[in-house]
């Protein structure tokens, strides 16, 4: 089986090259043509492609993150259509997701804010393949190396790491091994249609501090004011403090199994490894 890769040298991306035997690297500024050319043989496309989006929100990098988004998704879909590829897989964000609202695939509320602007521009652009599709809306991705639990790890093994307000914020979450499972069981059963790639226990962020502080065994006093984020990151700060409550109604129905369902064994593992 050969994979083409958007964004392949992404947290994601990286795990997904070491995963698949053969892979073939689709590039941002690539092509129609180009892009079609390098699906030449190709079975699955995994579409990956985006700026960071951990960073200030000007309203130029607004742009970018669009951009990179969802006019890379539209020349792509175009080239998809024109292939012979088998199955189209597409990435999304359960940032789709109104805030404190429990919600599975059947929700049909989108955010009223930028997020789940971003989100469902770009959904619509992947749901133009005439392929069979798939798009797969990640939680919070805990795997080494990268990700949001690098970005967390430092505070905390200098002994600052804390809750973020009042820790009472959910985080929907999901391990990198699981999230590559979901790729393979996918793939596999030839599902379609739209997935929360996230683990069925979403924990508070009280409870998610805990445990990772216990984890790598320092102290977790100090609680970061979400303030103190909005200043860092301005509107970007709601990736960080939005309250997320998704389930993965849609793969469990499916038969996907979870290696790691709860947070203690996810980030257990992940830190001792």
């Amino acid at each position: 089986m050969k994979v083409a890769l958007t964004g392949a040298s992404g947290f994601i991306g990286t795990a997904l090259q070491d995963h698949f035997k053969e892979v073939v690297y689709l590039h941002r500024d690539d092509t129609e043509e180009l892009i079609l050319q390098k699906l030449d043989g190709v079975d699955i496309v995994i579409n990956l492609a985006g700026a960071p989006i951990i960073k200030r929100w000007s309203d130029p990098y607004k742009k970018v993150l669009l951009e990179s988004r969802i006019k890379t998704t539209e020349t792509l879909v175009r080239a998809v259509n024109r292939s012979q590829i088998k199955h189209f897989i597409s990435t999304s964000a359960i940032g789709i997701y109104p805030d404190d609202k429990k919600c599975d695939e059947r929700c049909t509320d989108v955010a009223g804010d930028f997020l789940g602007f971003l989100a469902s521009k770009w959904e619509s652009e992947a749901l133009a393949c005439e392929k069979p599709t798939t798009i797969l809306r990640f939680g919070v991705i805990l795997g080494k190396n990268g990700g949001a639990l690098a970005q967390m790890m430092t505070p905390f093994k200098w002994g600052v790491g804390g809750i973020i307000g009042d820790g009472k914020m959910m985080t929907s979450w999901i391990h990198m091994d699981d999230l590559i499972g979901i790729y393979d069981f996918i793939i596999e059963k030839k599902l379609t249609g739209i997935f929360n790639a996230t683990a069925p226990n979403p924990v508070t962020n009280y409870r998610f501090t805990k445990v990772l502080g216990r984890a790598l065994h320092r102290p977790t006093v100090l609680p970061i004011p979400k303030f103190v984020l909005n200043i860092m990151y301005g509107e970007a700060a709601t990736v960080l403090t939005g309250s997320k409550m998704i389930y993965p109604r849609k793969i469990l129905e499916a038969g996907y199994l979870f290696k790691f369902q709860e947070i203690e064994y996810a980030l257990k593992n992940i830190v001792s490894s």
